[in-house]
């Protein structure tokens, strides 16, 4: 048997001619399950896990995947076996990580709106921290845990201003972006913090971006941050832990990242050199872990040529994959199996009644109606983003453990999306 693994897809391969993910070949799982069809290898997951791991080895710190990239509770639970703690940005994340088996002390609560009713179910669960993200939320916080008769833990975002050099939608850490306290207002913040009957500071967080794919922008936030926290602590405030949120990239078409055991070697560095190696770190990966661990299995409908362009209307569209409509984002697209017929190029297109319904454009492709295709680095803001327009279910989700398979998510119907209306009539 002659296997080719994908260019930055080791757990998916092709072996003679068909394309498999671990030991399971996908065809298998498109009979079986229908089309769309999102695929997750555990094994890729495992595996983008342990770079991280081993970069943090003989170090305290705890690794929170950050479940907005995929929260089916499937992927979830790799995670939560594996010794991740969860970082969320809304109740409903909250219920679906304790749903995972999560522990509330394992869970970190980040993001700017955070409403009274979640805060105060975050206090009852004994949440870890509270990633607090303005001045306003620490009253708020303060107020509702003191009603609560309990004493929130905070770490408070800071915004360093630091250009993560991705997708201007995706930059977290300018001051521009709407996430964090403003450096300047950073050590005021801690000082109100502390004195608010309803906190206790332990910590300092920072989270810049997402699809970073240079060293430079971590290491610049990490000086920042490390003034900030010499800056508070000279002010008479402890913290304990430092969190450096995430935002590593993926390879989604030659991209070139740094390895997560390499990054941290040189943050690392740093740390120790400035003397902070020995704190607590918390770190928020999510793409890096679940996005080339993911794709999305997808039936050729028809082929329409065009005078300006060929097009492949697919079964898959923006609703299951909405990256490329709001960040003309890429994704690599493969066959299934590899045919003898002579490539062509095509926008693949989907259903969907918008020109924005594009999958991807000029893509060279031998394929017919019938076919399957496979879009890859599918496992990322994907799913998490799926919509239910023009009344499309969502799609089924398997994940694949070796030669196991196991249906985590059931296609979803139009019962299924009308059951909580109600006609008015």
């Amino acid at each position: 048997m002659t296997t080719t693994p994908l260019p930055g897809h080791p757990h998916f391969a092709l072996r003679d001619g068909e394309l498999f993910a671990e030991h399971v070949r996908l065809q298998d799982l498109a009979r079986d399950h229908g089309t769309p069809l999102f695929v997750y290898s555990k094994g890729a997951m495992l595996a983008a896990l342990a770079a991280y791991q081993r970069g943090f080895a003989g170090r305290k710190a705890q690794i929170c995947y950050a479940m907005k990239a995929n929260s089916s509770l499937g992927v979830l639970q790799v995670f939560a076996q594996a010794g991740c703690g969860f970082d969320i940005v809304s109740g409903g994340e909250l219920e679906r990580a304790l749903a995972a088996g999560a522990k509330g002390g394992d869970i970190i609560f980040s993001g700017v709106g955070k409403t009274r009713a979640e805060m105060r179910r975050a206090l009852e669960i004994g949440i870890g921290c509270f990633n607090v993200e303005s001045e306003a939320e620490l009253e708020v916080l303060s107020e509702v845990a003191v009603a609560a008769g309990q004493v929130a833990p905070v770490s408070i975002r800071v915004n360093p201003d630091v250009d993560p050099k991705t997708h201007p939608y995706i930059s977290t850490g300018l001051k521009g972006n709407k996430f964090g306290v403003a450096h300047e207002r950073t050590v005021h913040a801690y000082q109100r913090a502390a004195s608010l009957p309803g906190l206790k500071v332990v910590g300092i967080d920072c989270h810049i971006g997402s699809q970073i794919t240079e060293d430079e922008p971590y290491l610049d936030a990490m000086d920042r941050v490390l003034d900030l926290v010499q800056a508070v602590e000279a002010a008479g405030i402890a913290l304990h832990h430092i969190d450096f949120g995430g935002g590593l990239g993926i390879n989604y078409n030659g991209d070139q990242p740094p390895a997560a055991d390499a990054l941290w070697a040189k943050l690392f560095a740093k740390l120790d050199a400035r003397g902070f190696g020995d704190r607590q770190f918390m770190i928020e990966p999510g793409r890096s872990l679940i996005g080339n661990a993911g794709v999305c299995l997808t039936e050729v409908l028809y082929l329409k040529p065009g005078e300006q362009k060929n097009f492949c209307v697919v079964d898959a569209a923006m609703n299951d994959l909405p990256r490329p409509a709001m960040y003309q984002a890429y994704h690599g697209i493969v066959p299934l199996s590899r045919g003898g017929d002579q490539p062509q190029t095509y926008d693949v297109v989907g259903p969907v009644c918008e020109s924005g319904d594009w999958i991807g454009r000029d893509r060279a492709l031998a394929v017919k109606a019938g076919d399957l295709l496979a879009v890859l680095s599918a496992g990322a803001y994907c799913m998490s983003m799926a919509s239910n327009y023009n009344t499309r279910g969502r799609a089924a989700e398997v994940l694949v453990d070796g030669a196991r398979t196991y249906l985590i998510r059931e296609r979803e119907t139009a019962a299924d999306q009308m059951r909580l209306e109600r006609p008015a009539f």
